[in-house]
């Protein structure tokens, strides 16, 4: 029986985990992306010095496909440079929705185009997958989607509610004229879907709420390479090191980081790692509170993780935030909110707060601050709970989960 997968995605999410993990298997018959570094003209900028080459351009370099076959590769790096210009050129959240939209249909049909090499099903991402699933069923393959994040219905709403509390942080979500057919777009995803994979219960309850089948959506959490270590040191008399990752913005919750950076003040450091893309008067307020980093290499976070005491994250809306695997690998307490989508055990290897509560993270940091005992608990704990969220934990999740998908001949309309 044939039961070979066909994978395509933009970018290299999660260092291409998923059709690393089907060729390993012996399962992948063909990955589609966007543009990597080892095929078509990109593999030209290898040979130039990384210090001399622009930000963006040394991301492109770092994109490459381990252990993926390049014969069982297609990119479409033409497709690629023009989505990644569009994408720097656009200032708004209406310009970032509209070149989605643009890319995903692009992508959709350039794969569809290509064809499917003779593959049982097809695992493909919201969003960039419509047109992929109405020519694979078409042909008869099974349709797995990944739902990366909430709904854009759900993200907008808790992020427009973020806009109304704090007008001066980002240009506000509110009125973006594309976003009604980005939202269509994925309700269409999933009614041609076989099964959603969801990286967390926050993201398949959401799902189900916006009106898809919950015998469709699954949860897959994700895991990270078992051999992300970080040296960890005791804790060293003083305040207590905070640390955050990710996009500084609204939906990562970052207005309620400044706000425990200010009432623990002398108590705490706060350190911000990662890409500000906050107004100047916010990012005015956040560095006279907190160490802002600005954006570190993948190579350098082992860094940042050591360097820290505690994770901070109250995220407003995410799927599952890989930097909280991380952070309980490299031994630290997470504090974090269910929105976050995380594995994260309340009481046991960190701190499940509500999202916009403030009181409540103080607390939390509060209590691993004056609980050296209750800290280091926390810091086995978090060690233990990373070595159940590996990349092999993952492969074998997803695997099993694959394994049990079929087409359906009779496909539910999700609700709209």
């Amino acid at each position: 029986m044939n039961k070979s997968i066909v994978v395509s995605q933009l970018g290299a999410r999660m260092h291409y985990a998923v059709p690393r993990i089907l060729a390993g298997d012996g399962r992948l018959a063909h990955f589609y992306t966007d543009i990597c570094a080892t095929k078509g003209w990109p593999r030209l900028l290898q040979a130039l010095p990384p210090r001399t080459l622009p930000l963006a351009i040394r991301r492109l370099v770092g994109r490459v496909p381990h252990d993926i076959p390049p014969d069982q590769t297609t990119t479409f790096p033409s497709f690629g440079l023009h989505s990644a210009i569009r994408r720097l050129a656009g200032k708004t959240r209406s310009d970032e929705t509209a070149n989605a939209l643009w890319a995903g249909e692009r992508f959709g049909t350039l794969v569809a185009a290509e064809g499917f090499h003779d593959a049982a099903g097809i695992y493909a991402y919201s969003g960039e997958a419509l047109e992929q699933l109405k020519t694979a069923r078409a042909h008869g393959l099974w349709t797995a989607v990944e739902q990366m994040i909430a709904p854009r219905e759900v993200v907008d709403r808790l992020v427009g509610e973020e806009d109304a509390a704090f007008p001066n942080w980002q240009l506000p979500v509110t009125d973006d004229p594309f976003a009604a057919a980005f939202i269509a777009r994925e309700r269409a995803e999933w009614a041609l879907a076989d099964v959603i994979i969801c990286p967390s219960e926050f993201v398949r309850r959401h799902v189900i709420e916006s009106g898809c089948p919950a015998a469709r959506a699954t949860v897959i959490p994700y895991g990270i390479d078992s051999r992300f270590t970080v040296a960890k040191r005791a804790r060293e008399p003083g305040p207590l090191r905070v640390l955050t990752a990710g996009e500084i913005c609204l939906r990562k919750g970052s207005p309620y980081v400044l706000e425990a950076a200010r009432r623990l003040r002398g108590r705490a450091i706060f350190r911000m790692v990662g890409p500000c893309t906050v107004l100047p008067q916010a990012r005015a307020a956040l560095e006279a509170a907190v160490d802002l980093k600005g954006a570190v290499p993948r190579s350098r976070m082992r860094e940042q993780y050591a360097w820290a005491d505690v994770f901070l994250l109250p995220s407003i809306c995410e799927g599952s935030a890989t930097v909280v695997y991380e952070a309980l690998a490299a031994g630290l307490p997470v504090i974090c909110t269910e929105n976050t989508g995380s594995v994260v055990r309340h009481g046991t290897d960190g701190f499940i707060v509500p999202i916009r509560d403030v009181d409540a993270i103080v607390e939390a940091l509060e209590r691993l601050a004056a609980a050296p005992r209750l800290h280091g608990d926390m810091i086995a704990n978090a060690l233990a709970r990373a070595a159940e969220f590996t990349l092999e934990h993952y492969s074998q999740r997803l695997l099993a989960a694959l394994s049990g998908v079929h087409r359906s001949e009779e496909i539910l309309p999700c609700a709209g």
